[in-house]
């Protein structure tokens, strides 16, 4: 969990000192949700690798690797490659990380205890979130770029170059807090070098999730949600530069407010929500849809906080549940890292085509308000739809008795 907090820390405080640096280069707006983008390429790209790469070795050494990866991706910012090709360096330790950071809670737990471990790793993702954004917009403010500036360095550096070596060495923490990390003792699955063989095997799980009647719920909605937030992060900024206001060193911080609330939703599920009721929460989705497009009637500082608080905590309540059903049913078909990586699939598709989305209403120089009325439309419509397919399994199905059997094995879809 410590890894997992400065891993995050620093992954988010980077992308705001990476949106800055888009900025003093004078690259167009559109360029700052390619930001993420080119972030989450490496989950698809690699989908069919990483994978059986998490589950090929102890999962510490896995996470260990994967930071080491991020830090070569932000020396590579220090040294003047441009941010969105550096920022994918950054993605693609990151898309290594997941699946073992993920993998990792089914390995060392029951399932009965998923949906609390997931909603103490989310609520710590979270923190790391808060912290991060926080921390990114005070490093690219200007109190502190002039102070970076004043400062007599024995070594002719930037104010930037200064704040991407302060970022690196929250990778490093990470990386060494990794060696820590115990062996759960589950039995590794010796790495196929056969390219091909993966894919197809890839494949084979992707289907095998998608065709289970309670995978392919828990599915759709984390992948239509993850997609959803990562592209929330890029509107509220937009959102809040253009209603409140208010510079990206202070815009970044709302995210913050977003994670917060977030964090609080996933304490309440964790105590409230048990593995077997979990797939109740898809109401919650619905409301989360039309409670973001609300946003367009909030022009005072106050009042968006609270509305982006009850945001974060409708996201915390709705996705941490779903997670832990999704892992635990991917954990029984096809293994842990497999499972997570197919998550980490569909996931990211989801993230590169909202932001690919999100950045050609940008170039269309679309209305902040028609943005933010499509994108929780959006949430609602796809949420709605994947719970009248849950009715549908369940008139066809006994589900609950489907639950009840869960920690089995042979319960394999038919």
């Amino acid at each position: 969990m410590a890894a997992q907090f400065f891993s995050a820390l620093a992954d988010n405080a980077l992308l705001i000192v990476a949106i800055a640096a888009l900025r003093d280069l004078q690259a167009p707006s559109e360029y700052e949700p390619l930001l993420k983008t080119f972030f989450t390429f490496s989950y698809v790209g690699l989908a069919a690798f990483v994978g059986a790469f998490a589950d090929s070795m102890p999962k510490w050494r896995v996470m260990f690797i994967s930071n080491n990866i991020k830090i070569i991706g932000c020396a590579m910012m220090f040294f003047g490659v441009p941010p969105l090709f550096a920022y994918a360096v950054v993605g693609l330790g990151a898309a290594a990380y997941s699946p073992a950071k993920y993998g990792i809670l089914t390995e060392y737990l029951p399932h009965r205890l998923l949906v609390v471990a997931n909603g103490w790793i989310e609520g710590l993702t979270v923190g790391a979130i808060v912290f991060g954004v926080v921390l990114g917009g005070m490093l690219v403010s200007p109190e502190i770029t002039q102070k970076l500036q004043s400062l007599e360095l024995p070594i002719d550096v930037t104010p930037g170059e200064i704040v991407v070596f302060a970022i690196g060495l929250i990778y490093l923490v990470a990386a060494l807090i990794n060696l820590y990390v115990p062996d759960t003792g589950v039995a590794h699955k010796p790495l196929k070098k056969n390219p091909l063989y993966l894919i197809h095997e890839f494949h084979h799980c992707v289907a095998l999730l998608w065709r289970d009647r309670l995978g392919q719920v828990s599915l759709a909605v984390t992948t239509m949600l993850w997609g959803a937030a990562a592209t929330l992060q890029f509107i509220v900024i937009n959102w809040a530069e253009v209603r409140l206001e208010m510079e990206l060193s202070s815009s970044s911080m709302l995210q913050g407010v977003v994670a917060i609330g977030v964090a609080a939703g996933a304490i309440l599920a964790a105590r409230m929500v048990s593995l077997k009721k979990s797939v109740r929460v898809l109401p919650i989705g619905v409301a989360l849809g039309i409670v973001v497009c609300c946003m367009n009637f909030v022009h005072e500082r106050n009042v968006a906080i609270v509305l982006l608080i009850l945001i974060g905590g409708l996201s915390g309540f709705f996705v941490v549940p779903m997670n832990a059903l999704l892992q635990h049913r991917g954990h029984i078909l096809m293994g842990a890292g497999h499972s997570i990586a197919v998550q980490n699939f569909n996931e990211n598709l989801s993230i590169l085509f909202m932001t690919g989305l999100y950045y050609l209403m940008i170039k269309m120089d679309m209305p902040i308000s028609w943005i933010i009325a499509l994108f929780g439309l959006c949430v609602s419509a796809v949420t709605y739809l994947v719970y009248r397919r849950h009715l549908e399994n369940q008139r066809q199905h006994d589900d609950v008795a489907y639950l009840e059997d869960m920690s089995h094995p042979q319960s394999h879809p038919k």
